[in-house]
């Protein structure tokens, strides 16, 4: 099998050569070239033929976005984003997104007590997970809503449970935008480093009829509100008298990610039974399959995205290979499918 030919476009060359030596550790990688700016990418890309980008949010000469579209247009390939944790490099992650990369990954850094490189795995995988990823069609920013009406603290009988990974911030902002204000509530986990998440929600919030917010411990769980989990954490429901409400929690990675969907179907599974409905959505790796598989078997309806619409056809796949999933559905027809589940 031919390795995944990866050019690296970042203007530090300190970052050039860290990026260059993690994905260097993956015998399936081949990093054939780096380039300082933009410009550079172009003539390196007419040489080595990348099957894959690692493209730096803030570049020289040319923005980062600006090469992205233009890239897009001409020459459409897998791009994984490398980005500092900042607001403003926030936004322009997820406007990144929208152009047609395919995932970030926050950039690697030392860790000074142990000698070893943060992130170097995830950097890795996301790498391998943009390998043949399908490429959507860029979409344009959806205008934000008018405002919001507050909040009616009154119970939800029926949630809905969304995960994603790779592909699914563009896939959770569709199906959210299809929700209406008074949709039951919904509780969802996307495979996000910490910091992100609160940006990504807010985002949300501005372009959706239901209100979006990163999960608190304690958050109750209503009609009409969307719950993130906050990276780097688990996010699970709990019946509390006649309330659902969120736990917040650490521990170990499940699947090797926190949060992880896993966890969080788990305990939809555990506490409300029929009373919920979960999506598993776009993906690399397999976790939410088992999650999924409880929540059916404990009486909740269930779907997974269907494989021409996903970027990376790997979580549903494995749901649909447990017996997960009731449905199969293309991505325009999830957030229907949903509402219909939990209806009455």
């Amino acid at each position: 099998m031919a390795k995944t030919k990866v050019l690296v476009v970042d203007d530090s060359a300190l970052m050039r050569q860290l990026i260059t030596d993690i994905l260097r550790t993956d015998r399936d990688l081949d990093v054939v070239g780096a380039a300082g700016d933009p410009y550079a990418a172009w003539d390196k890309m007419k040489q080595v033929a990348p099957d894959v980008l690692t493209l730096d949010v803030e570049m020289p000469r040319m923005d980062g976005l600006t090469f992205l579209e233009r890239l897009m247009s001409n020459r459409p390939l897998p791009v994984v984003m490398v980005s500092s944790l900042t607001e403003r490099n926030c936004d322009t992650t997820f406007r990144a997104l929208e152009l047609g990369a395919v995932d970030f990954v926050t950039k690697p850094k030392l860790d000074v007590t142990t000698g070893t490189l943060e992130l170097a795995g995830e950097l890795v995988d996301k790498v391998r997970g943009a390998t043949g990823a399908r490429l959507r069609a860029r979409r344009a920013p959806i205008p934000a809503v008018g405002p919001k009406p507050p909040i009616a603290l009154r119970t939800t009988h029926k949630v809905i449970a969304l995960g994603a990974s790779t592909g699914g911030t563009e896939a959770l902002a569709e199906v959210l935008a299809a929700l209406p204000p008074d949709a039951p509530g919904v509780v969802m986990v996307l495979h996000m480093p910490e910091g992100f998440t609160r940006s990504f929600a807010a985002r949300l919030d501005k372009s959706c009829a239901v209100r979006v917010s990163e999960a608190k411990d304690g958050d109750r769980v209503v009609p009409g509100h969307v719950l993130i989990a906050p990276g780097n954490y688990h996010l699970e429901v709990v019946r509390s008298g006649a309330m659902t409400v969120t736990r917040v929690r650490g521990g170990d990675p499940v699947n090797r990610h926190r949060p992880s969907v896993d966890v969080l179907f788990q305990s939809c599974a555990r506490e409300l039974g029929p009373n919920a409905a979960g999506a598993i959505l776009t993906g690399m790796g397999d976790d939410g399959a088992r999650g999924l598989l409880a929540m059916r078997r404990a009486g909740a309806r269930t779907v997974a995205q269907d494989e021409a619409t996903c970027v990376v056809y790997g979580m549903p796949k494995e749901a649909v290979a447990l017996g997960a999933a009731e449905d199969v559905l293309p991505l325009d027809r999830i957030a229907g499918h949903v509402l219909r589940a939990t209806a009455g």
